[in-house]
């Protein structure tokens, strides 16, 4: 089968289409024919050599397509469903790959809509998790209009918080639609934040990574009150907790987006897709950030 692929860390352009072995569900997992897989932060991470230092890599922890082989003891699921989910071994970005965790796709969502769901949502109900956030708080979501900032929004909002979220001006309809109170980022953010809330907030999600760390933990009355899932070193800085996958998943996510999707309650965009050939171009449009949504590469 083909899958995306490198052999030297470097740009975009040491991605290759490679011909691999065809994989196989062991017990629980499932194998899928690729009809869509999500790009994230953390493949042109990988590429750069800043997180694994294996080589080979192949690219992907999400995606979704057609159940086409079942492991032993599957059997909420059957051959030909609709499924979407992560990927057992990160080769998700490929013809065909092997999931440990799915679901049946909500009826209302294409391929590619469902494929750019299960990283961003993850990501937020950890740190969502991780901060304690429930009904009545009052939550600071800094960058809340990207994807994992976006799911932040609308997981924390189905929880019963309150949720103020930054972003640029040009966002701040889409983040009201998400159940949101924005505000703008950039100097005087902690005024405008206070004009909203005048005793500060319950706690504060960091997603953007912007240096804002120490207004955060201001506004939220201390680092203990913090998560960033994206600014490691100003985490250690200042005290503030970095959110990781290796200290433990939400993966049960997956079984309450559904019901969300279907009564309206959540949805993320997707703002580009490629064809699994030009996955270099994915990569140079996602380091630009000049597309807002998730973007999506499309096997077949």
């Amino acid at each position: 089968m083909k899958s995306v692929r490198f052999s030297t860390f470097g740009g975009p352009e040491v991605l290759e289409i490679a011909d691999v072995p065809d994989p196989h569900p062991g017990p629980g997992e499932i194998r899928i024919s690729v009809r869509a897989a999500g790009v994230n932060a953390s493949d042109w991470k990988k590429r750069q050599g800043l997180m694994d230092q294996e080589l080979p890599q192949t690219m992907g922890h999400e995606a979704a397509g057609v159940v086409d082989e079942l492991g032993e003891g599957v059997t909420e699921v059957a051959i030909g469903d609709r499924v979407y989910g992560f990927a057992a071994s990160g080769g998700a970005q490929a013809e065909l790959t092997v999931l440990f965790c799915y679901e049946k796709i909500p009826h209302s969502l294409s391929f590619a809509e469902a494929a750019a769901l299960p990283a961003a949502a993850e990501t937020a109900a950890r740190a969502l998790d991780q901060l304690g956030v429930d009904s009545g708080a009052t939550v600071l979501v800094n960058g809340a209009s990207g994807s994992v900032g976006g799911a932040a929004v609308q997981l924390a909002v189905a929880r019963g918080a309150r949720v103020i979220g930054t972003g640029s001006p040009a966002t701040h309809d889409f983040l009201r639609s998400l159940g949101a109170e924005p505000v703008a980022y950039g100097p005087g953010m902690s005024d405008r934040v206070r004009a909203l809330a005048p005793d500060g907030v319950d706690l504060a999600l960091d997603i953007a990574g912007s240096g804002v760390l120490p207004e955060l933990i201001q506004l939220a009355g201390g680092p203990e009150h913090v998560i960033t899932v994206a600014d490691f070193a100003g985490a250690q800085q200042y005290g503030v907790r970095f959110s990781r996958g290796d200290g433990g998943h939400a993966l049960y996510v997956l079984s309450q987006l559904g019901e969300l999707i279907e009564a309206g309650k959540f949805t993320l965009p997707v703002g580009q897709t490629f064809p699994l050939t030009e996955v270099a171009e994915a990569h140079r449009v996602g380091e630009s950030g000049r597309v807002r949504g998730k973007l999506v590469l499309l096997p077949g």
